[in-house]
């Protein structure tokens, strides 16, 4: 087992932050295209989420990108104002409330289609590489998170 000390415990051989700098490398990656399309990162995952799971509640939503109501409730009225998505509250239970992709809101997804591969591309990795790193980061997410 790895074992952590005053000589190896540098903030370069700390995991969390090499991950932290990935995202933000991705992050930064994506902005011109996103920027092209008058969508933020995270618009963008909403999108690619609804796109795979239209019709879904808002907690549904947040469950699925880890992001609560307070944060994904001023995200959610950002693109419903850019016509993107739609709200509806529920019939059965007005507490619930049901989010849809427009058809402009489809139109953005599939354009964003070239983005993952991209990411593969400049990675540098082989698809052998990508699909082990991408085990790798779940097995650690789920034992992290239970």
């Amino acid at each position: 087992m790895i074992e952590f000390n005053k000589k190896n415990a540098q903030l370069e051989k700390h995991l969390c932050f090499s991950i932290y700098e990935l995202s933000r490398a991705i992050q930064r990656m994506y902005k011109p295209f996103l920027s092209e399309l008058n969508l933020t990162y995270p618009q963008y995952l909403v999108l690619v989420s609804l796109y795979d799971h239209d019709n879904i509640t808002v907690s549904e939503l947040g469950e699925l990108l880890d992001l609560n109501y307070g944060t994904l409730s001023p995200l959610l009225t950002r693109m419903e104002k850019q016509k993107l998505i739609e709200r509806a509250r529920s019939t059965k239970d007005t507490r619930i409330v049901y989010i849809q992709l427009m058809s402009s809101g489809k139109k953005k997804r599939e354009e964003a289609f070239t983005l993952p591969q991209q990411l593969v591309f400049k990675s540098g990795l082989n698809d052998q590489e990508w699909y082990e790193l991408t085990r790798l980061s779940l097995k650690v997410f789920y034992n992290v998170s239970n």
